[in-house]
């Protein structure tokens, strides 16, 4: 699997070989973000999350798909091609002096490497944890341009301060509203939760805090907005006195609990604050309302034991790799208890829903990447389905193959939840080549595979518009 963690030189726009038979329906884009290089000359990235953001479209027509990649042309990008890391990026930092911290305004990324937020209204954009998106051409993948340094997505009248926000984005499932936070650093620290409705970007909630925590994603319901603050959490003075790269001045202060901060959306109010045993994750799977509680389910590790784990001289290495588990937590909205369960006892990660028809709402089934017999002593090597109802799991498992997230894509004309295709880039780790695998998501066989000339390295996320584009 180390091909998945070895940079990608070539860009290229070609039709792929498909073996197996595509459902005739299937006309649209996915395009998928992720690390791409993972070197500036001789300095090395340190960490997978460093690594520079490629994207990856897989074009789907009459039964055929096409395939370009590029790279995002960012600040970031270009400081490698003169070898050096201009950008602090998750752990990895350019070289500083302590006079140099102290003196230099802080720059934050602009290697949008993590997900993409694709709209026909106002554009298509990388994301990343830094309030800075980069705006590419949805026909030939080449960047546009960077959003303001305040600014996660375009259109704001008024920026909102910040420094960390998720690449995560909630579409409301009632109103439409576009919904996220920045974290603004301080000596008093503040989660900001805003909505962005009609290309105006407003403040929905404000929680201070002294120990923000590290949250990679977050949560929506119906009716409310749900903050999960797990205890890795950073002093602020630590950035500019300790001179480490960014996630490296977290702690794990499991004493402190996991935090449920629960917010209305209608307006802002804290309908709930309440804390259980400490955990760590970085996705939830998704959430729901139920009779006076909050439904939440995450993909739960014991500790944040993972985020190292994923430096790349582990990874490359012989490393044990963490494995979390999909698990409900239900918040009671009245007395603050908090109960837990688990969903399945297969690992799960990168989870997917079919988020368009079930996002926020009540749902049955998840998909994910996995550990193939529970194993951790190898990389993800399956994906499996996860009837959160039941407990009952599919798998797909070929060895010596390695899948990224599934993307669930619902038929036109879908009479049931997992009415659709499950869409996967999988690397083959013999023939150091990649294919995207198509599955039917009700009985998760194998549909098809288009078979790519090269390794894509592994990435994070991606999403599928019915969009299509020349090729």
């Amino acid at each position: 699997m180390r091909a998945g963690f070895r940079s990608l030189d070539r860009e290229v726009a070609l039709d792929l070989e498909v073996r197996g038979e595509l459902p005739d329906w299937l006309s649209g884009t996915l395009v998928r973000n992720g690390p791409a290089r993972f070197e500036a000359g001789e300095r090395k990235f340190r960490h997978w999350f460093d690594g520079q953001a490629m994207l990856h479209r897989f074009a789907f027509a009459a039964g055929k798909v096409a395939y370009r990649n590029r790279y995002l042309d960012t600040p970031a990008l270009r400081s490698t091609d003169d070898g050096r890391i201009g950008f602090g990026e998750f752990a990895t930092d350019p070289c500083r002096s302590i006079f140099g911290r102290f003196f230099t305004r802080p720059r934050l990324t602009p290697n949008a490497n993590v997900n993409v937020l694709l709209d026909d209204a106002e554009g298509d954009w990388a994301l990343t944890e830094t309030p800075i998106a980069v705006e590419f051409d949805p026909d030939t993948l080449a960047t546009v341009g960077l959003s303001k340094r305040d600014h996660a997505v375009p259109g704001q009248a008024h920026a909102i301060p910040g420094q960390v926000t998720t690449a995560h984005p909630h579409v409301a499932p009632v109103t439409g509203d576009l919904v996220n936070y920045l974290l603004q650093f301080g000596r008093r620290s503040v989660y900001r939760v805003y909505r962005q409705r009609n290309h105006v970007r407003e403040v929905l909630a404000e929680l201070p805090t002294d120990r923000p925590g590290y949250l990679h994603s977050f949560a929506v319901t119906e009716r409310h907005v749900v903050l999960v603050v797990f205890p890795l959490v950073v002093n602020p003075l630590s950035f500019l006195l300790r001179g480490k790269p960014f996630i490296e001045n977290y702690r794990w202060r499991p004493e402190l609990g996991t935090r449920f901060v629960v917010f209305s959306q209608e307006d802002g109010a804290l309908v709930a604050d309440h804390r259980t045993d400490a955990f760590f994750a970085f996705h939830h799977i998704n959430a729901y309302d139920a009779e006076g509680r909050v439904v939440v389910d995450i993909c739960s590790y014991p500790d944040a034991e993972v985020v190292d784990a994923l430096y790349l001289d582990r990874l490359r290495g012989d490393t044990e790799l963490p494995l979390p588990f999909p698990t409900r937590y239900e918040v009671d909205l009245t007395s603050g208890a908090i109960h837990s369960r688990r969903l399945s006892e297969e690992a799960m990660e990168l989870p997917r829903v079919s988020y368009r028809a079930h996002n926020g709402r009540e749902y049955r089934y998840a998909y994910g990447v996995s550990a193939h017999g529970g194993s951790r002593h190898d990389f993800f090597n399956q994906l499996v389905k996860v009837d959160v109802r039941s407990g009952r799991t599919l798998r797909w498992h070929e060895a010596g193959r390695y899948p990224g997230e599934p993307v669930f894509v619902a038929a036109p004309d879908a009479a049931r939840e997992d009415d659709g295709v499950v869409l996967s880039v999988v690397l083959d780790g013999a023939t150091e080549r990649s294919c995207l695998l198509v599955l039917d998501a009700g009985s998760f066989a194998e549909l098809a595979r288009a078979e790519v000339p090269h390794a894509i390295p592994f990435g994070f996320h991606g999403q599928f518009t019915s969009r299509s584009y020349p090729q």
